[in-house]
């Protein structure tokens, strides 16, 4: 059986979303990343798992699909919109855990990442006349 917690709907979509709106702010969207992928993240390992995360709890609610909030929100709109989106669709939700999550040691991804942000590139030539 698939182990669940009960999570703010503002978490979820702080995942889903690109907009802050845990209660909590990082720590609401950190706590909720790290307990559906089982690990203990870093900063920079975040996005990777709101990458694995998303397409997981859209499945749990196809909902969350098209909830978001209009592009160019103020603080205070982004608020009412969460009062709304809460009363259509709940202040909470049950979320099951990642049912396989890639553990990465930390340190080692993110050297990945900086060799990564500094491998050579070679320069685009765009076509002639």
């Amino acid at each position: 059986m698939t182990e669940t917690r009960i999570v703010p709907l503002a978490d979820v979509l702080s995942v889903t979303t690109q907009n802050l709106l845990s209660a909590r702010g990082m720590d609401g969207l950190t706590d909720l990343l790290n307990w559906m992928t089982g690990d203990e993240l870093e900063m920079w390992q975040l996005q990777r798992a709101a990458d694995e995360c998303v397409p997981a709890l859209v499945a749990q609610y196809p909902v969350l699909a098209g909830l978001a909030p209009p592009p160019g929100c103020s603080s205070p709109a982004l608020r009412v919109w969460l009062s709304t989106a809460e009363r259509q669709h709940g202040v909470h939700l049950e979320v099951a855990r990642l049912s396989s999550w890639a553990h990465q040691d930390p340190v080692q991804e993110f050297r990945d990442r900086v060799e990564l942000a500094n491998l050579p590139t070679t320069p685009v030539v765009s076509p002639g006349p």
